[in-house]
């Protein structure tokens, strides 16, 4: 989190790296990915980062993951992190694209995390290629039903510091959080120097997606498995909204106690979670 970009530009290649036969070519070419024996299986990681942020956020989840012999992949969705995609060119279509692209790039599976708001992109990401995901994984995420979207989720929540604070910008281009709030909504658990750290590579979130509405069916997103990590301290999404959307819809549910951003005040416990939901 407190690195400078060039050092996690060196964290992505060193992700893409991960995955390939070491035993073979130095190429990082993804069609040149073969398979593991059983023993040492490799699992593969797509973490989708959260509104506000970028691929940044998972710097240290994907250490440990990486340094175990995992693939981490850690993509920056458009307008957030190192992409200056301009917000009129952002949509929801933008930021599947930006995942699917990676995912057709792979032989096997992933196991497909989102964060937040992005609990939604990839729930439509599965619907649209679920023979390319192993499980899904929801980290104190939006888990919506068919036609459900951000606005309409948020839509009268009480008790949230993010929603208290939420608002557009004057020509609803953007959406933000209150600046003197954000640490508060999103990451009361670290130091607030660190924190302040981080904020110049915190950007404004589009609105578009915002209002994207789901379309999900049970063929294709219904048959995967689905995990969900509740932060049970969070002041963004509150632990009794983040239980009324996994209810009846996942197969197992991981408590953090902490806040919204456990990828950065409890990563190594995070990561040995996703390792856990891996069967490894």
């Amino acid at each position: 989190m407190y690195k400078s970009n060039l050092a996690v530009l060196c964290l992505l290649i060193l992700s893409l790296s991960s995955c390939k036969n070491t035993q073979k070519s130095n190429t990082t070419d993804n069609s040149e990915i073969t398979e593991t024996a059983p023993e040492t299986r490799q699992a593969r990681f797509l973490l989708v980062h959260s509104a506000w942020l970028g691929g940044w956020q998972w710097e240290q989840v994907a250490k440990p993951l990486l340094e175990a012999g995992h693939c981490v992949f850690t993509p920056d969705l458009r307008g957030h992190g190192t992409d200056a995609t301009p917000s009129s060119e952002i949509s929801m279509e933008r930021y599947l694209k930006t995942i699917t692209d990676l995912l057709d790039t792979q032989k096997e599976p992933v196991i497909l995390v989102g964060h937040s708001f992005n609990g939604i992109t990839i729930s439509r990401v599965a619907e649209l290629h679920p023979e390319k995901i192993e499980k899904l994984v929801y980290l104190t995420a939006f888990l919506l039903p068919e036609g459900g979207s951000f606005f309409k989720a948020v839509s009268g929540v009480e008790g949230s510091k993010a929603v208290e604070n939420f608002y557009l910008t004057e020509n609803e281009e953007y959406a933000l959080v209150k600046e003197a709030e954000m640490h508060n909504a999103f990451a009361h658990d670290i130091p607030l120097e660190a924190f302040e750290a981080a904020k110049p590579s915190i950007v404004p979130e589009p609105v578009a997606p915002l209002g994207y509405e789901l379309e999900i069916t049970d063929k294709n997103f219904g048959m995967l498995p689905k995990h969900y990590i509740e932060c049970t301290e969070d002041r963004a999404i509150p632990i009794a909204v983040q239980r009324s959307m996994y209810q009846g819809k996942v197969e197992k549910v991981f408590s953090l106690n902490t806040s919204h951003t456990p990828n950065f005040s409890q990563p190594g416990e995070l990561a040995k979670i996703l390792l856990e939901i891996a069967g490894l």
